[in-house]
């Protein structure tokens, strides 16, 4: 893979920190990069269907499926599923699976540049 981003801030946190990631990973992928999305801490939120965007925000959740549906590998903390986000506990949605920190690393090491959010 040429790109991981790696996100760690809940998706709707008031800022947008996430929605001009998935922006970014969009665009790079767009432009031909090979790019993984790695999800952790709070980040695990945004794919859980139980989120809803705000009125007036993006859907977040959407915009990653959208990149799921493109081909680009995503994973899920399984640790920070239990202790993260909101919705603790909730299931991440179909295509998202879960991921050890072993796994994580695995990924920073084939990456050739490595984006955190």
């Amino acid at each position: 893979m040429d790109i991981l981003l790696i996100f760690n801030r809940n998706p709707y946190d008031g800022t947008d920190v996430t929605w001009n990631g998935l922006r970014l990973a969009d665009a790079l992928l767009n432009q031909g990069s090979k790019i993984a999305i790695f999800l952790q801490n709070d980040a695990v939120d945004l794919c859980r269907e139980v989120v809803k965007p705000p009125e007036g925000y993006f859907d977040l959740g959407k915009m990653l499926k959208d990149l799921r549906d493109k081909g680009v590998p995503i994973k899920a903390c399984g640790t920070c599923k239990v202790r993260c986000g909101i919705y603790k506990g909730h299931p991440y949605f179909e295509g998202i699976p879960e991921a050890k920190i072993t796994e994580l690393a695995e990924w920073i090491s084939e990456a050739k540049q490595v984006i955190c959010f």
